[in-house]
């Protein structure tokens, strides 16, 4: 008999269309009235069902229909896009979603995307050229060869390196590249294989789970939910410095007491099986020249361009993909890569994340067909009656709970976040806490299961190593309940400050 494998995530997202658009057949239609801000006339303009009207743009309009945001979140541009005005909901007239609209969706969703899209795959060619160059490669080589004798400090800098990957551009599928040249490295620092992967691993996955400019989740989340994606992001910042030094005690801990004693390791028992695997292995240090050197400097400073431009400059989507363009030229001619080379190597890293855009397209499709089928609104209606008068640190934990589940059957962040958020956003509007809190809980909920979930990268790492998936419960377990109490204390903590 054939094993069955787990179907991905576009597959996934085809069945959930298809159930969508049966929905559409029996869930009822309906429609909020939306709010929009227009800061060219500086009103709102609000649009019911064949009638617009524009408002004054104040607190007290706000008030007068229920909608408890401050006005500066609109002047400001935090919210940009229109949202739904609470008890406003009234039925239509149903408008069911056939065969034929659910084979338009996924197309509707990469058209209605294709801004997302393009920053996706040309990020993905600038990770291509940073990996072809051996960049990545060098920089940690290198450190691996400087802190010869003060291993621990190499366990902090490769753990917090590689969040800063996860939190800026979702290092993740990435770092597999990272294991054959690192768990040789902390078996000869007489760790365990364990060590270097939980390094990389959970490096990573804190990173993406408290991502600050990620923009496969961050941005495509904040987007969907109407927001200015820098709204939330000192909260974001400081939640990643405390789980991460919470992270980092704990590796440091469990490594310590493996050099001491490697008896206390959890793969003890594979310890000969291991060491041969990897005893034919040696690092190779390259030569962290000038040019490499110069290479990751240029791809940090995408990041920190990309910062300033959308924070001050009004930057959005479309500057933002000419920044990584131009950041990945500018590598290519440093570290000398021929023009033809060059547009292979592009192509190919942005074909490695065409998966990735497709997903967004594909989920973007679903919302498609819900709100053409005018279902959108019906299933928010009833989700907010069941919210509405939902305690505040309730509502925080609950939303992270919810996508933490999620994320079982979803394990892409930016599906996710397109597929989910149109909904989930406008849930905290009825209950009086900014939209940011549904963009945490998103983010925090899928990065928690994330360090335990068969559907994420844990498998294929572990497999480098030949390490069972038992093990690594058994090593991450008690980090993992540490950080869900941490968390949900956070986001409880969070809505009252």
């Amino acid at each position: 008999m054939k094993k069955l494998k787990f179907p991905s995530a576009q597959t996934i997202l085809l069945i959930i269309a298809g159930l969508v658009a049966i929905l559409t057949f029996f869930v009822p239609a309906g429609k909020f009235d939306t709010l929009l801000y227009d800061s060219a006339s500086n009103t709102f303009v609000r649009t019911g069902e064949g009638s617009t009207e524009s408002l004054p743009a104040n607190q007290e309009t706000l008030e007068s229909l229920n909608v408890i945001i401050p006005i500066e979140k609109f002047t400001s541009g935090d919210i940009y896009k229109a949202i739904n005005i609470p008890n406003t909901y009234k039925t239509l007239e149903a408008k069911p979603q056939g065969l034929v609209a659910f084979l338009k969706s996924p197309i509707k969703g990469i058209i209605d995307a294709a801004d997302i899209i393009f920053l996706v795959l040309i990020i993905g060619g600038l990770i291509g050229i940073m990996n072809h160059s051996g960049a990545f490669d060098a920089g940690i080589a290198w450190l691996a060869k400087t802190l010869h004798g003060r291993e621990f400090i190499l366990i902090i800098l490769v753990t917090v390196l590689v969040a800063a990957g996860g939190t800026t551009f979702g290092f993740a599928e990435e770092t597999i590249a990272f294991f054959p040249i690192l768990i040789p490295v902390f078996l000869a620092a007489k760790y365990d294989a364990l060590v270097a992967i939980a390094c990389i691993f959970i490096g990573s996955s804190i990173g993406t789970m408290c991502s600050t400019i990620n923009p496969f989740s961050t941005i495509i989340a904040s987007d969907a939910a109407g927001i200015n994606w820098t709204t939330g992001l000192t909260g974001r910042a400081v939640m990643l410095g405390m789980t991460l030094l919470i992270s980092i005690i704990y590796l440091l801990r469990y490594a310590n007491q493996v050099k001491k004693d490697p008896s206390k390791s959890i793969v003890f028992s594979q310890k000969s099986e291991i060491e041969s695997l990897f005893h034919q292995e040696s690092v190779k240090v390259t030569g962290f020249n000038w040019r490499l050197r110069l290479a990751l400097l240029v791809f940090s400073a995408c990041f920190i361009v990309m910062i300033i431009g959308v924070s001050l400059l009004g930057w959005w989507f479309l500057e933002m993909t000419t920044t990584f363009l131009v950041g990945a030229i500018i590598i290519g001619f440093i570290t000398q890569i021929h023009e033809a080379k060059f547009i292979e190597i592009f192509v190919k890293g942005a074909g490695d994340l065409l998966g990735v855009a497709l997903i967004i397209g594909i989920a973007r499709g679903v919302t498609v067909i819900m709100s053409d089928g005018l279902i959108s609104d019906t299933m928010l209606f009833y989700a907010s009656d069941v919210t509405s008068g939902m305690n505040k640190g309730l509502f925080a934990s609950v939303m992270t709970a919810t996508y933490a589940g999620l994320s079982f059957f979803i394990p892409s962040s930016s599906g996710m976040a397109v597929l989910t958020m149109p909904i989930m956003a406008p849930l905290a509007d009825t209950v009086g806490v900014g939209r940011e809190i549904v963009v945490n809980a998103y983010q925090y909920g899928m990065g928690l299961l994330y360090f335990i979930s068969p559907t994420g990268l844990i498998l294929p790492s572990l497999a480098i190593a030949k390490i069972g998936y038992d093990k690594w419960l058994k090593f991450v377990m008690p980090l993992f309940v540490i950080l869900v109490i941490f968390t949900l204390a956070v986001m409880t903590l969070s809505v009252y400050l």
